[in-house]
């Protein structure tokens, strides 16, 4: 693990593999950190591509952030994490809010992007009820700590059977949750329900694109990974069976043979 202080925090990160192989920079989502990415980043080295893996800012063990961070704030963090690491152009993908930062990357940086992989996640603004449900949890967290959360969701973030059927998975996801500090989350909740509609920027990708979904995902369905792929030319889709909202943790093999098949041809 690694660290450096870029737009005023301090934010960790791991940069692992070959520094002349193709750099792929993954994005977890929330309430997580970069070691969600830990069974995509062995598959990834081992095929000599270069790894980063950020912690977002109040996430991990990078800074917190109080108040609001939106996922602008979020990209442009990683594109001062790569300009810190001298690389001009990355594969960007993420996962759940980590597709959103990639997306908004892709939307301020569209030059700085070799390709895009998002997982999991959704094109749309907030309407006004999720707006109000993402600020009263930001409330709740603040309130109550991760905790209770944690063990709300743990059957969402996974499909419901995985968390019987994979425990030592749902027991990584849960620990992570419920690590992660609930200023960092609050703010990012926050940050997020003022998303802009990707919908207007996606039609202008003009780079590979692979999105990938949970064949049982309740956050961001199928449908909504259709949806991303009708937006941008020429993207490709992977639906991941037996997964729910975190395939490449749920179904890693299936996951990072989908991944790996896709780089080969970027």
């Amino acid at each position: 693990m690694s660290s450096t202080t870029l737009n005023g925090a301090t934010l960790h990160y791991d940069d692992l593999g070959p520094s002349d192989g193709t750099p792929v920079a993954l994005i977890h989502g929330h309430p997580f950190n970069r070691t969600l990415w830990e069974p995509q980043a062995r598959a990834l080295v081992a095929a000599g591509y270069r790894v980063v893996l950020p912690d977002l800012r109040g996430y991990g063990d990078s800074d917190v952030t109080p108040g609001t961070v939106l996922l602008s704030g979020f990209a442009d963090d990683l594109a001062a994490l790569l300009d810190h690491l001298g690389i001009e152009r990355a594969v960007v993908g993420g996962v759940s809010m980590g597709g959103q930062i990639a997306m908004e990357f892709h939307r301020g940086y569209p030059g700085r992007v070799r390709a895009l992989v998002l997982s999991d996640t959704s094109a749309p603004a907030e309407t006004e009820e999720g707006r109000d449900v993402r600020n009263r949890l930001a409330d709740r967290l603040l309130a109550e700590g991760m905790d209770g959360y944690a063990h709300e969701v743990i059957g969402k973030m996974l499909a419901d059977y995985n968390v019987t059927a994979l425990p030592e998975v749902a027991a990584r996801v849960l620990a992570m949750m419920r690590a992660t500090d609930p200023r960092g989350a609050a703010a990012a909740l926050r940050g997020r329900s003022e998303r802009p509609d990707y919908r207007d920027s996606l039609p202008a990708v003009d780079v590979p694109t692979l999105v990938v979904v949970g064949a049982d995902d309740v956050y961001t369905p199928v449908a909504q990974a259709e949806e991303i792929c009708r937006l941008v030319p020429h993207a490709g889709r992977c639906v991941i069976e037996d997964a729910g909202h975190l395939p490449g943790a749920e179904q890693p093999e299936r996951f990072n043979a989908a991944l790996l098949e896709f780089l080969r041809k970027v």
